[in-house]
């Protein structure tokens, strides 16, 4: 049997503001050719299909258009929902959709497989959805479930029981935060609380494969336990993670092998660093001016409108940081040591620029302006 693991789709999310629903319908395209060329049996979405508990109405077209295509391949779908989706928002269709679509987000159907068959057997999908704790404990008494690790462990407990029950080889589906992944800083909404939550490896034993979701970048976590991803860049922390998806091909023994498919990136994401003028240089300008721009510019002092002059020559700047090459020793001192070792007017705006400067003082020119300023109120309080 052959399995094309995907996840975090996070339909509805935006791009610093962008729309990302275009880019990502070229890329769920994308995935259904690879289906259908690759003669995937089962595709599985391991979580975060949508970005929010509520999405707008175009996202749920966009997921029928996705899930239809990927149906007309002829393969299986199995859908679990991730924490940005609302189980219940996600699942109420379940029993309406087609044969072939599964979307699995009841808690209570984790040891219940949906079981498909080819010339070697059974192979049995337990779909995990994200669990939790505060709230799916009321289906377990007497279970300890103060964290989502206890809880990812107890429904795991589920998963092998289930196997025990029906035999066969087997896969799981699963949310979560495991041990020994690489976390996109400040992207991934990381399913834990300190490191209680982080789930043990160990938790995941048993099953033939194990799809996991919820990082964006793809992860290898063993050879039987693996992220895949996001099938678009969300950051610029992200840009140079490939997209795509895993290829599994299960044989009467269980896992014979795992290979990685590239998916296309509608829009490259680029991090150009220098001065301001570097940055609109024509040489970056000419290499980057269809990709997606962080431009990071370390001119000592702050720039008059950056974002609209690099839009100019990069319509898709998504983002401006100014991050000065060099950092005046002054700057560790604080402001207030600053200001009482000023003596006159000028040495305390000269304190006060350097403060919201990182360092750096009035220019030639500025000192003049402010010499003449100060020099204009002397006169015209003698006058007074």
């Amino acid at each position: 049997m052959r399995i094309l693991h995907t996840s975090d789709w996070h339909i509805g999310r935006t791009f610093h503001g962008n729309s990302t629903m275009d880019a990502l319908a070229e890329v769920l395209a994308a995935l259904a050719v690879q289906v259908r060329d690759h003669s995937v049996d089962v595709v599985i979405v391991a979580g975060d299909v949508f970005d929010s508990a509520a999405p707008a109405g175009a996202a749920y077209t966009l997921l029928g258009d996705a899930l239809v295509a990927l149906h007309e391949t002829g393969a299986t779908v199995i859908v679990t929902s991730g924490n940005h989706d609302s189980a219940a928002r996600l699942g109420f269709q379940a029993r309406l959709l087609r044969d072939g679509i599964h979307v699995l987000t009841d808690p209570l159907g984790i040891g219940t497989p949906v079981t498909l068959s080819d010339a070697d057997g059974p192979v049995h999908f337990y779909g995990i959805p994200y669990l939790e704790p505060a709230i799916v404990r009321q289906h377990w008494e007497g279970v300890d479930l103060r964290t989502q690790a206890q809880t990812v462990a107890h429904a795991m407990d589920l998963v092998r029981a289930g196997m025990k029950e029906h035999g066969g080889r087997s896969v799981a589906i699963a949310h979560c935060f495991s041990a020994g992944v690489d976390a996109t800083i400040g992207l991934e909404r990381e399913v834990r609380q300190g490191g209680l939550d982080v789930v043990p490896l160990s938790v995941f034993d048993g099953p033939d494969y194990v799809a996991l979701g919820h990082i964006h970048g793809r992860q290898q976590i063993s050879d039987r336990v693996r992220y895949s991803g996001a099938p678009l860049h969300y950051s610029f922390g992200e840009q140079h993670k490939p997209r795509g998806s895993w290829l599994i091909d299960l044989d009467a023994t269980g896992l014979v092998g795992v290979d990685w498919l590239d998916l296309p990136v509608p829009r490259r994401l680029v991090t150009l660093t220098g001065t301001l003028d570097e940055i609109l240089s024509s040489e970056n300008v000419t290499a980057h001016a269809d990709d997606w721009v962080c431009a990071v510019y370390t001119d000592a002092l702050a720039q008059t409108e950056p974002m609209r002059r690099l839009r100019e020559r990069y319509p898709h700047c998504a983002m401006v940081q100014h991050q000065p090459a060099e950092r005046a020793e002054s700057i560790e001192r604080s402001y207030v040591d600053r200001l009482r070792g000023a003596a006159t007017d000028p040495e305390r705006i000269e304190a006060f620029l350097e403060h919201v400067r990182s360092g750096h003082g009035a220019t030639v020119r500025e000192g003049e302006l402010i010499r003449e300023v100060l020099d204009d109120r002397v006169r015209a309080d003698a006058l007074i």
